[in-house]
């Protein structure tokens, strides 16, 4: 059956677009996007292995740390295998359930990460403002119940688009002028009237991104306090020191989150390969960093690393 046979609802697949004006490109562009892609695998497992071969490291701490490598891992590999495909291999075609099992990891897993670094940042204001009662507050149960509850929000909120999406007709043609699955994109393929999805897909992202980002800056503004009211600099200094690899994670998450914002909006007649490299950088670009943030930032992990490669020096 060819892509553009379309069924009772929906076409048996989609293609997915390279980057327009860009096609002489591909190959050169790919090129870094797989080198990230390396560098985000090898970063997250490294980390995970880490994490889980060493007991120094099982603190509740960073089991949040963990959780976040786990995503980065589900996130890049989601988008990137297929995207190379598309670059090297010219694979545009994509089943249109595969591409909405895509598009459901994709959101729910973003989903999941901003619940993760607000959690993160409930850890850093626990640690420094009540550190007395930190071991109390923060207990494995409930770091178990905060996970579940990332995870359940995440898939709430998520798996009505799937079921939204197939209901629709496709008369547009069978092209995402994407280069993965994203929720609007396949919207706008859609005959009928989208107007829900396109509220519901916008108040979504406003949501999450609002307010566990007010959160994450509440939790700061009490952290800020608290270290100014230490009585040494030098205390000051180690206790923000903590929270550096955090708020580098979170720069990397949320600001390629915000200029993608912002460009969709200021500049909607901009050329069509410019909101798709954005979109493929804020993908990329966290699940890349944050692996090295943590590595180099936290002594514990870049001890535990140093010790790794010396082992295999000996």
């Amino acid at each position: 059956m060819s892509v553009s046979n379309i069924t009772a609802t929906h076409p048996a697949a989609f293609l997915l677009v390279e980057i327009p004006g860009l096609e002489h490109l591909h190959i050169w562009i790919s090129i870094p996007f797989c080198f990230a892609y390396t560098l985000a695998l090898l970063g997250n497992c490294t980390l995970l292995f880490i994490i889980r071969s060493n007991a120094a490291l099982h603190d509740l701490r960073y089991l949040f740390l963990a959780m976040l490598a786990a995503i980065d891992l589900v996130l890049s590999s989601t988008t990137l295998p297929k995207m190379l495909a598309i670059f090297w291999f010219r694979d545009r075609k994509i089943n249109f359930y595969a591409c909405l099992v895509q598009m459901f990891f994709l959101h729910s897993f973003s989903i999941m990460e901003s619940a993760v670094l607000l959690a993160m940042a409930f850890d850093r204001y626990v640690a420094i403002c009540k550190p007395l009662h930190y071991t109390m507050v923060l207990t494995r149960d409930l770091i178990t119940r905060i996970g579940m509850a990332a995870v359940a929000r995440a898939v709430t909120l998520m798996t009505p688009l799937p079921f939204l999406l197939r209901r629709f007709h496709y008369c547009r043609g069978p092209v995402i002028a994407h280069c993965y699955c994203e929720h609007m994109a396949v919207v706008r393929l859609a005959c009928g009237d989208t107007r829900f999805n396109n509220i519901y897909g916008i108040a979504v992202a406003m949501f999450i991104v609002v307010l566990d980002l007010l959160f994450v800056i509440l939790s700061y503004i009490f952290i800020l306090q608290a270290v100014l009211q230490l009585a040494s600099k030098e205390a000051r200094y180690k206790a923000f020191g903590t929270c550096v690899s955090h708020i580098g994670a979170i720069l990397s998450t949320y600001t390629p989150v915000v200029i993608s914002l912002i460009m969709h909006r200021v500049a909607r007649t901009a050329v069509p390969h410019v909101h798709i490299l954005l979109a493929i950088f804020y993908l990329l670009f966290p699940r890349m960093v944050n692996p090295i943030i943590y590595g180099v930032k936290t002594k514990q992990i870049r001890d535990q690393l140093l010790s790794l490669f010396q082992r295999k020096d000996v």
